[in-house]
């Protein structure tokens, strides 16, 4: 049986003697925090019964789990702690299994269209709640792996309808804490603790917090945000990977003092665009932060993941590939190309110079696979 060790923790001392060895208390990877004070028994007023979620500072220490090297599969294996997840199966009315010919990369002709993209273990596809229209509180229930992407999911209760659905969940996000979406506009009972007039410190102070879905408009200028969409009928479409999130850097004016058409926001690329004041946006980051830093530890975690290896050009053969045949590592001194002869390494120019994006206010940084210079 794999044996998990922590590969990063900080060096304490350790005395053998019997009398010592209940000093030294027990760490893990997921600190249990008492429930928070019931505000209804506490005599809190009745507009402040939604508490914010606790603060967890789990970004301090970087750790990755690792096993002992009892076969070689599991030498280099790097995994992220995430103890926090939910052991059992998925809320099978959210999801469908994903079956035929899609997971070997091909169309509905049946046609290849992505490349090393075949067998891997079986899965459901989780229903995810992009777009959060529903208003009201959502208690977490539970915070579960998605195979399907990076990040994991939440799944949520509505309060009153104990309806059922799926969302990204923030980084820090635990069960059992509270979320509510604000798209459909600010409820009576927040209005009325602010006196019938919208007051912009006490609305970001009661609103803009982790989990909580807004529309950009009523987003703070600072605020990291992730699931962010583009307009007001549309779902979120930007920053929905692990780690990934945007900041709201600027708003346009509006008459008399209000929020213009547009919120302009720069996304983890560089990229800074506009998008729609009315459009969804999450506060926080999106979890699963460690993502990156993983390590399969062997060829056959990636077959498990439906990923098939990659075959250079030059190691085929003449019939096989442009780049192919000759004697030794040469390619025919031609410019590299993809199978089919499209030159690759930026492709051909498609992107029209007189119609740019009027969306995007500052393009990100395009190196056209050249390395970027040191600053």
């Amino acid at each position: 049986m794999l044996q998990p060790r922590i590969w990063q923790r900080s060096t304490s001392l350790r005395c053998h003697c019997p009398l010592s060895r209940n000093l030294f208390q027990r760490l893990y990877a997921t600190v249990i925090e008492p429930p928070p004070p019931d505000p209804v028994e506490s005599g809190l007023p009745a507009t402040s019964v939604i508490l914010p979620p606790p603060v967890r500072d789990e970004r301090g220490t970087f750790a990755l789990r690792t096993y002992k090297p009892r076969t070689p599969g599991v030498r280099h294996l790097r995994r992220p702690i995430n103890d926090h997840l939910w052991k059992g199966r998925p809320f099978l009315p959210l999801t469908w299994a994903k079956k035929g010919q899609g997971k070997g990369g091909r169309n509905n002709t049946g046609r290849v269209t992505v490349r090393h993209r075949g067998g891997g273990h079986k899965r459901r596809i989780r229903t995810v709640d992009f777009a959060r229209t529903t208003p009201g509180k959502h208690v977490v229930e539970r915070i579960e792996h998605d195979p399907g992407r990076s990040a994991h999911i939440a799944l949520l209760s509505h309060e009153g309808t104990d309806r059922k659905s799926y969302i990204v969940a923030a980084e820090g996000m635990r069960a059992g804490d509270a979320v509510e979406s604000y798209r459909a506009g600010i409820p009576q009972d927040l209005m009325d603790s602010m006196g019938g007039a919208v007051d912009p410190g006490v609305l970001a102070a009661r609103t803009a917090w982790r989990g909580n879905c807004l529309p950009l408009h009523m987003v703070p200028i600072g605020t990291l945000v992730f699931n962010v969409g583009s307009s007001k009928e549309r779902g979120a479409v930007f920053c929905r990977s692990a780690g990934t999130f945007a900041t709201v850097v600027a708003k346009d004016d509006g008459p008399d003092g209000a929020v213009g058409r547009y919120v302009t926001v720069r996304l983890r690329s560089g990229e800074v665009r506009k998008v729609s004041r009315d459009a969804c946006a999450t506060v926080g980051v999106a979890s699963n932060a460690d993502h990156q830093h993983r390590q399969l530890g062997k060829a056959g975690r990636s077959r498990w993941l439906n990923i098939r290896p990659t075959v250079r050009g030059v190691a085929m053969n003449a019939a096989d590939h442009p780049h192919g045949g000759g004697r030794g590592k040469s390619k025919g001194n031609v410019h590299p190309v993809s199978p089919w002869g499209v030159p690759t390494k930026s492709g051909y120019k498609t992107r029209k110079r007189k119609h740019p994006n009027r969306w995007v206010v500052q393009p990100r940084a395009r190196n056209q696979g050249r390395r970027r210079n040191k600053q």
